[in-house]
C-alpha cells in the first residue's frame, strides 16, 4: 500500500496576476487529501473518492491498461454528473501516463482511495491536491500535469508540496517557489471567513482577462506588497498594504471589493481571496470579529492557527 498527501492552499496576495508574472504569497492550509493505493489482480483501476465526513462521493472503475471507462457514480447534486467527473479524472491519468509512460501500464490493477479532510466547497484546492498527489503516484512533474490537464499558476501545487508559506513567482512556465517566514505577531486577530459558496477560478481567471487593464507599474506593486507583506510586524501597516492590494485588482479587474460589497460595516480589514466572489476571505479583527460573521449568515470562521500551516 502506497499512501501520498497534499496540503491544501490559499493565495494571500497576487490573485489574477500571479498568472501575468507577479510574485504572489500563497500558504498551505492545515487541511488537504491523501491519496492511498493498492495492488489487485484484476487489470482494473477501482477508484473511490470520499468526503471529509468519510462519506463516498465519487467511484468509478476503468479496464486497465487502456483505462476505459467501465462505469461511475456520483453521490452529488451540487455540481456535474459521474460522466464528466470521470472523464476528467481519466485526462488526469491519462496526461500522467503521457509523462510516464510506465504509469498504469502493467498486468496488475489497483484499488485507490481518496480523503479530503476540508468539505469540497472550502475551495481549498480539490483539484490541485488531487493532481499532485497523481503526480507523485505516477512520478511525474506535479507543475506539468496540472498544465497538461488544465491550467492555472501552479502557485496551489507550491502549496501542496511545501509546509511552509511561499512566494511564488511564474515567469516564461517556470514556476519559482521560494519558502519564506510568515508568522506575524498579530496572527491571533486574522481570520478566515467563507462565502458560502464556491468560486470556479476557471470562471475567474476567465473573467480576469476580459476585464484587465494591463499595468506593468500595478503588477510591479502588488509584487513588493506580497514582499512587504511578510516582513511587517505591524498590523495598521498589514491592514493598509491588504487595503492597497483590494484597490489595486478591484481597479484591475472592474470589480468591487467584497468589503464595499457585503460587509461595508465592518473596522476591521476584509480582503478576497483566489477569484473573487467565493471562497475564503481574510480577515483582521479581534474577538467580536467571529459573532460579527455569523450574525450575518456566515458560519465558516476560522483562525489564523486553526487554517494555516
Amino acid at each position: 500500500m502506497d499512501r501520498f498527501y497534499s496540503n491544501g492552499k490559499l493565495l494571500l496576495t497576487g490573485e489574477y496576476v500571479v498568472l501575468d508574472g507577479a510574485t504572489a504569497l500563497a500558504v498551505p492550509t492545515k487541511f488537504g487529501q491523501d491519496l492511498i493505493v493498492k495492488s489487485i489482480q484484476e487489470n482494473q483501476l477501482v477508484w473511490g473518492s470520499f468526503s471529509s465526513e468519510g462519506a463516498c462521493w465519487f467511484e468509478a472503475v476503468f479496464d486497465l491498461p487502456k483505462l476505459r471507462l467501465v462505469n461511475a457514480t456520483f453521490n452529488s447534486e451540487s455540481e456535474g454528473s459521474a460522466e464528466f467527473i470521470a472523464e476528467t479524472l481519466q485526462d488526469i491519468l491519462q496526461e500522467a501516463r503521457k509523462l510516464n509512460s510506465d504509469f498504469l501500464n502493467s498486468e496488475k490493477g489497483y484499488v485507490v482511495k481518496t480523503h479530503l479532510t476540508f468539505p469540497r466547497d472550502w475551495g481549498l484546492g480539490s483539484s490541485s491536491t488531487l493532481i499532485n498527489n497523481i503526480a507523485q503516484w505516477a512520478k511525474v512533474d506535479g507543475y506539468q500535469l496540472l498544465w497538461n490537464a488544465f491550467s492555472g499558476s501552479g502557485y496551489d501545487i507550491a502549496c501542496a508540496q511545501n509546509d511552509a508559506p511561499i512566494l511564488y513567482q511564474l515567469e516564461n512556465k517556470e514556476p519559482t517557489a521560494t519558502t519564506v517566514v510568515f508568522d506575524p505577531s498579530f496572527k491571533d486577530q486574522l481570520f478566515f471567513v467563507h462565502l458560502n459558496q464556491k468560486q470556479n477560478s476557471r470562471e475567474g481567471i476567465a473573467q480576469y482577462k476580459k476585464n484587465v487593464q494591463n499595468s506593468s507599474e500595478k503588477m510591479q506593486r502588488i509584487s513588493e506588497i506580497s514582499i512587504d507583506i511578510t516582513k511587517t510586524s505591524n498590523k495598521k501597516e498589514f491592514e493598509q498594504l491588504l487595503n492597497e492590494h483590494e484597490q489595486i485588482i478591484s481597479e484591475m479587474t472592474r470589480q468591487q471589493p467584497v468589503k464595499e460589497r457585503l460587509f461595508p460595516d465592518y473596522f476591521g480589514s476584509i480582503k478576497s481571496l483566489g477569484a473573487w466572489g467565493g471562497d475564503f476571505i481574510l480577515v483582521t479583527g479581534n474577538e467580536t470579529t467571529p459573532e460579527y460573521f455569523r450574525k450575518k449568515g456566515y458560519h465558516t470562521v476560522l483562525s489564523y492557527k486553526e487554517m494555516i500551516v
